[in-house]
């Protein structure tokens, strides 16, 4: 069976007389809204590691400098 837009829109008005629009509405908010969540979430998790790393390798050039200062 293909899905061609006549049977599309079948499915769709079928969706809107079964849930209503507003409920509809209300899904379509909290979907966006959890999908807004996630990428930030995402996007926080990067920040984090990449400042975990720049912080590691602070630490490394301070041991290899402080390694050169007492040879």
């Amino acid at each position: 069976m293909r899905l061609v837009l006549p049977n599309l829109l079948v499915v769709a008005a079928l969706i809107v007389l079964v849930f209503g629009t507003k409920k509809l509405r209300t899904l379509g908010g909290d979907l966006g809204s959890a999908i807004k969540g996630f990428k930030k979430a995402m996007n926080d998790d990067e920040t984090n590691c990449a400042e975990k790393r720049r912080k590691r390798l602070r630490q490394r050039s301070s041991l290899i400098k402080s390694k050169q200062g007492s040879v």
